[in-house]
């Protein structure tokens, strides 16, 4: 045992080598894409602040409304919203939802497609399982290190730590969902003489937009989760008053910011449930 521990595998210094050389062989290719994204997110931001905070709860009020048709949710939205006023956390609750949605975005984005072609190729979701299981059970501070080298201090790093924690969702969701898709539906489109592309938009799709609606919420319940420790490597948001009342032992301002990152995670999951369905929202 002791041969065994004297000679160490060097796993951390191969990582550090690697992250090493991706700072020294690619830096402009990462500063373009931190300057790029920092930039949306920012403009986002600041044209959301700038706009009246009535005219944002309308909005969001209306697509409650628009997609499940109770006046319940709404009014809960709308009072929500006028809480976390209330509270002074208005522009941190702006920040975290951009923050949050573009998580959510760029993790459908890459995730559902993925998800879709592990399902029509076993092999490569055989492949990914391992990878989406390290993914999400890796503690989430080891995400921050190599990026923040990498991306350098700022909403950043909080973004693609958030999006390589929450992505795994979507992934396993859409494939769940497409490959449960029943024999009988696949074979009634073939015999009509569905396209690949046809079959997937018309059958498979719609048959499994339940589980990719589900993966869609996992992932923005998934991404709020990481709004505290995004904050820790300079991400703005809720997360801030959050590390500001632990680093001071502020029980008010604790509780304040931790119940406002719950009323925006209860809104985003009641809105973001399938449309349509009442008794959920």
């Amino acid at each position: 045992m002791d041969w065994l521990t004297e000679h160490k595998l060097p796993l951390g210094d191969w990582m550090e080598a690697f992250v090493d050389w991706l700072t020294l062989n690619a830096a402009g290719f990462f500063d373009a894409i931190a300057w790029t994204l920092e930039s949306l997110i920012l403009t986002i931001v600041d044209l959301l602040l700038w706009s009246p905070p009535a005219l944002i709860m309308a909005a969001i009020a209306a697509i409650a409304w628009g997609l499940h048709r109770s006046v319940g949710l709404a009014a809960f939205v709308v009072a929500s919203l006028l809480l976390i006023m209330n509270l002074g956390y208005w522009q941190e609750m702006i920040e975290t939802l951009v923050l949050v949605l573009a998580a959510t975005s760029l993790s459908i984005m890459i995730g559902i497609p993925i998800g879709i072609l592990a399902a029509h190729r076993p092999w490569l979701y055989t492949l990914l399982r391992p990878i989406l299981d390290l993914m999400q059970t890796i503690p989430t501070f080891v995400y921050l290190i190599p990026t923040l080298v990498l991306f350098g201090l700022g909403v950043v790093p909080g973004l693609i730590s958030t999006i390589i924690f929450a992505i795994a969702a979507p992934i396993r969701l859409t494939y769940l969902g497409i490959s449960r898709v029943p024999e009988e539906l696949l074979e009634a489109g073939r015999a009509f003489g569905a396209t690949p592309f046809k079959l997937l938009y018309k059958v498979e799709l719609p048959a499994a937009m339940p589980n990719i609606m589900a993966g869609v919420t996992q992932c923005i319940m998934l991404s709020l989760s990481m709004v505290v420790i995004a904050a820790l490597v300079g991400a703005d948001g809720l997360g801030k008053p959050v590390i500001r009342a632990l680093n001071t032992v502020n029980i008010s301002q604790g509780f304040e910011a931790g119940l406002a990152i719950v009323l925006v995670a209860i809104m985003l999951d009641r809105i973001c449930k399938t449309p349509g369905s009442r008794e959920e929202a």
